[in-house]
């Protein structure tokens, strides 16, 4: 694997030619940019632009307007490789809010760990249920300090409607649900994707971040997808580095607030 080509795969199948992640959402090719838009619950924002220094403040008016009228703060997912090189500044000045940037990492996910021992006690189980979602929600608001309410309806939405292109896994602890982790599969392309793992503080360093990798990193070999990826905090990247998994870029959100 280069890291050069997989960022230009990333980019092409997840970004350029991005799909709907959802009911009620939409994709649109506009401006020199793509788009995702949903209900409020759903994530809202800008996943890629092909934008140069003579549109780019045309296009960041455009999807600003886009999205104030529908009522719906949204999110530019800035990479570092994206042009103009200062599209970052010229978003900020827009009134855009820039959150801590992720390092984008990738992997073969059969070439990943297949088992992860676990701690004496703790299980893993797949989630199908709003009992599980709830489970899923609660290991979220422990582990981040953040509400992730709109997660949990992301998540029944996908469930209800297109159960094969989600895995969320919850680890239980005597049924205290300790850690957690989603699989976000991409029909059509290589690749699927980690997203949202978090243990809860206490049982933090006992590999249940690594047995969730492995455990969803089979699932999506299973379905056929050669590539895992996650856009990876700091705590994270030490974690997935030693795991196997390339660096290929740095992703950036910048915020705007209706």
């Amino acid at each position: 694997m280069e890291p050069q080509h997989l960022r230009d795969l990333h980019d092409l199948q997840l970004r350029r030619e991005a799909r709907s992640d959802g009911p009620g959402c939409r994709v649109e090719h506009v401006d020199g940019v793509v788009r995702h838009t949903g209900p409020a619950h759903a994530w809202n924002g800008v996943l890629w632009s092909g934008l140069d220094a003579r549109d780019a403040d045309r296009a960041i008016a455009a999807q600003i307007e886009h999205y104030r009228a529908a009522g719906l703060s949204f999110e530019w997912k800035l990479y570092a490789h994206d042009t103009p090189a200062d599209l970052g500044d010229r978003l900020r000045a827009a009134g855009f809010t820039a959150e801590e940037p992720e390092t984008l990492m990738a992997a073969e996910a059969a070439a990943l760990p297949r088992e992860v021992p676990l701690p004496e006690g703790v299980e893993l189980r797949e989630v199908t249920d709003e009992a599980g979602v709830r489970q899923v929600v609660e290991v979220h608001e422990r582990a981040f300090g953040t509400d992730s309410s709109d997660l949990g309806r992301r998540l029944l939405d996908r469930l209800a409607t297109d159960p094969d292109a989600v895995t969320a896994v919850v680890a239980l602890a005597a049924g205290e649900p300790v850690s957690a982790a989603r699989l976000e599969l991409y029909p059509g392309t290589d690749f699927a994707g980690l997203w949202g793992g978090g243990t809860v503080e206490g049982w933090r360093g006992r590999g249940l971040y690594r047995a969730l990798v492995a455990h969803r990193a089979r699932v999506a070999a299973a379905r056929g997808h050669r590539y895992v990826q996650v856009d990876a905090a700091d705590t994270s990247r030490p974690i997935l580095h030693r795991l196997g998994f390339l660096t290929l870029t740095t992703t950036t959100p910048y915020v705007y607030e209706v």
